[in-house]
């Protein structure tokens, strides 16, 4: 199963996704124009919390009248570190919360093996605006930086706004790829405004949920 590596920062507001989406340049990488999205990301699980309790996320996207399903798995062994590493499975969708009216896939297989035959339901949603920048080191692409203002919702009313960067690398990547990874996270850890993030953006939504 592709395996998703990247790094995670929180940012304390809109100020250092604005100056990450104007420089030229992150450390030793070229980074290419932004290009903005809407996208809205619902989660899915059981009513019983099938896939939670075995550390697994469902996720719909929808972007540009496109919905895609990603399966999300818990952190590999001894990724507990800057880099995260967690399985993840991708393939195309519906808005549906069904996936008998997805198209056939591995990732809808696996999905279906999850969750056994109960239904799936919505926990959460985050209505993101997005930027996307392409990370070049040495004219060889290495992976995508992500600007997400992200708003969370629950229940149809809002819950609480975050901001976070990301910084992933588009294939599993070497370690020569890993390394270069860690130097961008040096260089990111020192825009003022960002810290290392260990959660996801669903375990950072759900301690919104869970606060007073």
């Amino acid at each position: 199963m592709p395996i998703e590596v990247e790094l995670k920062f929180t940012a304390d507001g809109p100020g250092p996704l604005r100056a990450l989406a104007s420089v030229a340049r992150l450390g030793a990488a070229t980074l290419g124009p932004p290009h903005t999205f809407d996208e809205v990301d619902r989660y899915l699980d059981t009513p019983d919390g099938r896939l939670a309790a075995q550390r697994w996320a469902c996720r719909l996207r929808s972007r540009e009248g496109r919905t895609r399903v990603s399966l999300k798995g818990p952190p590999e062994s001894g990724s507990g570190g800057q880099i995260h590493r967690r399985p993840e499975i991708e393939a195309p969708a519906t808005e549906s919360t069904d996936p008998a009216s997805w198209p056939p896939s591995e990732a809808r297989s696996f999905l279906d093996a999850l969750r056994g035959n109960a239904p799936l339901v919505e926990r959460l949603r985050l209505a993101q605006r997005r930027s996307e920048r392409d990370v070049r080191v040495d004219g060889d692409e290495l992976g995508t930086l992500t600007l997400d203002v992200v708003g969370v919702e629950a229940g149809g009313r809002p819950v609480g706004r975050f901001h976070v960067v990301e910084l992933e690398l588009r294939t599993s990547g070497t370690a020569d790829d890993e390394a270069g990874l860690l130097g961008l996270g040096a260089a990111l850890e020192a825009v003022d405004g960002l810290r290392p993030e260990p959660r996801t953006k669903l375990e950072h939504a759900l301690s919104l949920l869970a606060s007073p």
